[in-house]
């Protein structure tokens, strides 16, 4: 069993904020491995590379590091630019490509050696650590997660609608991409957070947590 606390789940459900809180609140090291995802989308962009033409030639170029908690692409911190729509369009499409998961798996699975972390994604508990010693799946309904994207500052200027269905076409992709899907682990507590507050979803799994003590 890993000291790992998967929290997984689709986009705009609260999973990275959460994670946050909880791994602070627990004294765990933070993970956020869709940062990943989104920075080789990223980076693809910034050098005019299409994410559907990336190669594997490509990442031996790029050093993803985290300092500080903050995730930095070659040294540079992106910033918000990783939760733009666009952004996000492109991670989903990089995290069907079976180089790139690959590339990542030791990365993720390295930050486990030096401790207790909560990581989250959307295949944590189902293909990075199914040893995890706890598995959340965070969700909530496509209406709430596109009003909550519409109040973050995205830099974006697309109506709800279009939010809305960028999330729905996502959630589509990430569930049936043949590498790694979408999907909620057997062993996972699902957690719906449409009509909850942040403070109430990590209370929830911070209680669970405590309630239910591992040893690993």
């Amino acid at each position: 069993m890993s000291k790992v606390v998967a929290i997984d789940g689709p986009a705009g459900a609260g999973k990275s904020t959460v994670a946050k809180l909880l791994a602070a609140r627990c004294g765990f090291t933070y993970v956020n491995t869709g940062s990943l995802y989104r920075a080789i989308a990223w980076a693809a962009a910034k050098s005019g590379v299409d994410v559907k033409e990336l190669k594997e030639e490509f990442l031996s170029a790029l050093d993803l590091d985290y300092v500080d908690g903050v995730l930095l692409v070659n040294g540079v911190d992106p910033g918000s630019e990783l939760r733009t729509v666009s952004c996000a369009a492109g991670a989903s499409f990089v995290a069907t490509l079976p180089f790139v998961r690959k590339f990542l798996l030791p990365v993720q699975r390295n930050a486990a050696e030096k401790g207790w972390i909560v990581m989250e994604g959307r295949d944590i508990g189902s293909v990075i650590f199914p040893d995890a010693a706890y598995k959340f799946f965070v969700t909530a309904s496509v209406e709430e997660r596109a009003r909550r994207r519409m109040a973050q500052n995205v830099n974006e200027s697309l109506s709800f609608e279009e939010i809305k269905a960028a999330i729905a076409a996502r959630d589509h992709q990430d569930s049936h991409r043949a590498e790694a899907p979408l999907c909620q682990a057997a062993d996972a507590v699902l957690v719906d957070t449409s009509a909850l507050s942040i403070e109430q979803v990590v209370e929830q799994l911070h209680d669970y947590i405590v309630q239910n003590p591992r040893e690993c």
